[in-house]
């Protein structure tokens, strides 16, 4: 990343990040950080919020106006910030169990109610920082330390679900995918709707290990082969890959625009 980006957009003081090595989230952060320095945003006029796990850590690496909130809750603490200042661009960050297990009740109304927030899901399959335990998202008969014979759930498509449960902006990238997830980001943040890019990321302490998928350049490698970069799902489910894409991109009335005529009106 060059510096002027790590300068105008990190504090400084507080890297390196405590990731493991080889883990994505650095990657998804950066991206995060060059679609913002892309689209020449005022740093004063966004807000990062996030819940509890790996990936919430990173908001507080963000020069920006950051919350770190409660476990699942990162999406109705940036509802109560979107209402109180509409004009904030507020990016939710989160990982796949705070988002679809714990905070699932929230994802699904905020997509529901289309408030214009960005959501970014860093998903590596598994609970990292409380121990590897299987997450929503976790492939069936994979292992965790919570599902050391194999995991028996089916997991949840997280575009699939936002999409259906009424979000506006629906993408899928990955860590081996950076410029699409940074085109997508952009997107996303410009979108005046509640938006959801799905960042597939790797976690080689965790995941990796429990499932001998191999080192972190290993496992990169396998979401390469394992993806397919197009916005027909169909046809990247006929090849058995994962579409890498933008799914849903629809404009309908947004909320916090809704609420105001509401409150203007009486």
């Amino acid at each position: 990343m060059p510096s002027n980006i790590i300068e105008k957009n990190f504090r400084v003081g507080r890297l390196p990040h405590i990731w493991c090595p080889g883990c994505g989230h650095g990657i998804l952060m950066h991206s995060i950080a060059r679609a913002i320095e892309d689209l020449k945003l005022d740093k004063e006029n966004i807000c990062i919020v996030s819940g509890i796990g790996c990936s919430s850590r990173s908001s507080g690496y963000f020069d920006y106006n950051t919350i770190h909130t409660t476990h699942g809750r990162a999406l109705s603490f940036a509802t109560g910030v979107k209402l109180a200042n509409p004009k904030l661009h507020v990016i939710v960050i989160t990982g796949d169990g705070d988002a679809t297990a714990i905070g699932g009740n929230h994802l699904i109304h905020s997509c529901r109610r289309n408030i214009d927030i960005t959501t970014i899901v860093f998903n590596n399959n598994i609970y990292g920082m409380t121990g590897g335990q299987y997450s929503p998202t976790t492939p069936t008969d994979d292992k965790a330390t919570t599902a050391p014979y194999g995991n028996i759930d089916k997991p949840f498509d997280i575009c699939n679900l936002s999409a259906a449960a009424g979000a506006t902006f629906v993408a899928r990238a990955s860590v081996y995918h950076v410029n699409q997830m940074i085109a997508y980001t952009k997107k996303a943040i410009m979108h005046n709707g509640f938006s959801v890019v799905e960042g597939v990321s790797s976690c080689p302490t965790y995941y990796g290990r429990k499932n001998k998928k191999g080192s972190a350049v290993d496992l990169i490698k396998l979401i390469k082969e394992n993806s397919m970069v197009t916005n027909d799902v169909n046809k990247a489910i006929e090849a058995n890959k994962v579409p890498i894409g933008i799914f849903k991109d629809i404009i309908l009335p947004e909320y916090s625009e809704e609420y105001r005529k509401l409150v203007d009106k009486f």
